[in-house]
């Protein structure tokens, strides 16, 4: 069904928006998660992703305090000399760094937007690994399921943010998105 006024189609963003307030509730709940868990993402996490994709960039490369982010371990046995560690370590950190800045954004345009959830949900995973791992994070910090807690940085908070990568993941960007326009879906 196209949307047209005098004879006219509308942008692809009202006729999804048209056909979104046609549907009946039970036809749009994903379209209503996909496009409110993007909302939430950018007015919640975004900014911190971008903000420590920030602190890894030097100018136009690498800050040394990425390699330390990334690898603690290594780098304080490699002197703080990033030049020390292997070429794996640099690709490891240049693909962070990018990873930080373009997932955020693929999600808040509804760009790619499965893929940039399941990318997220592996980018928390290792992101809390290194945290508990590599920088050795106390029992307070990584937390406990179930413990009556809810402020652990690592547990509570990463669940968190994974359960709604994972929504994004199933429901998709909604009809406020790119991938609405690149895929002519129907919502």
């Amino acid at each position: 069904m196209t949307v047209t006024r005098h004879g006219r189609p509308l942008l692809p963003a009202l006729e999804a928006w048209s056909l979104f307030l046609s549907a009946k509730a039970t036809d749009r709940t994903p379209a209503l998660l996909g496009t409110g868990g993007r909302i939430v993402f950018a007015a919640v996490l975004a900014g911190y992703f971008w903000r420590s994709a920030l602190t890894k960039i030097d100018g136009f490369g690498l800050s040394s305090g990425a390699y330390v982010q990334i690898f603690p371990r290594a780098m304080e046995a490699a002197g703080y000399d990033p030049g020390r560690l292997s070429p794996w370590a640099d690709l490891v950190v240049a693909a962070g760094t990018a990873a930080e800045i373009v997932l955020p954004l693929m999600l808040i345009l509804g760009a790619f937007t499965r893929l940039a959830a399941l990318g997220m949900i592996g980018f928390v995973i290792v992101m809390s690994l290194t945290d508990i791992v590599g920088h050795g994070v106390d029992g307070a910090t990584i937390g406990a399921l179930f413990d009556r807690q809810p402020d652990a940085s690592i547990v509570d908070q990463r669940l968190l943010w994974t359960w709604l990568f994972a929504g994004l993941a199933v429901t998709g960007g909604g009809p406020l998105s790119l991938d609405r326009i690149i895929f002519r879906e129907r919502l």
